[in-house]
């Protein structure tokens, strides 16, 4: 009974996020007014690590790999490695069985959740060239 659970809830999982891809590729979060403001940047006015991240997937979806990289570069780096993790469990949960295991030692964990706050504090650095880590920002040459 327990498998049944656990499919039903993945079932669950994976239409809900088939369901939040669609409206994301429909509706632009910079202008619909559907998507809730970052809270971190909304009562602060920094940007977090993921500040940009919805507007990079909208741009992602539509093929403008330039604009989703104005939005949050990082989110573009680890999409891929996010979504690989998502179709192998994918895969677990539609065959029964799981894939090779490949483990990330902690140390480059560690590493990674070191990245992801240094970006947050760089990207609210006002120097250049830290400023264009801000969500939308360009570089005019």
């Amino acid at each position: 009974m327990r498998l049944a659970i656990k499919k039903y809830l993945f079932a669950g999982v994976a239409a809900s996020g088939l369901a939040g891809g669609i409206v994301l590729r429909l509706f632009d979060p910079a202008t619909s007014g559907i998507f809730p403001p970052c809270p971190f940047h909304y009562l602060t006015g920094l940007y977090c690590p993921g500040c940009g991240s919805l507007r990079a997937i909208h741009q992602l979806l539509h093929g403008n790999l330039e604009a989703a990289w104005a939005m949050n570069p990082l989110t573009v780096l680890l999409l891929p490695f996010v979504g690989s993790a998502l179709a192998a469990e994918a895969i677990v949960q539609i065959r029964g069985r799981r894939l090779t295991r490949w483990i990330l030692p902690a140390f480059w964990i560690q590493v990674l959740c070191g990245i992801i706050v240094v970006f947050g504090v760089v990207r609210n650095l006002p120097l250049y060239p830290f400023n264009l880590l801000a969500p939308g920002a360009t570089l005019h040459l």
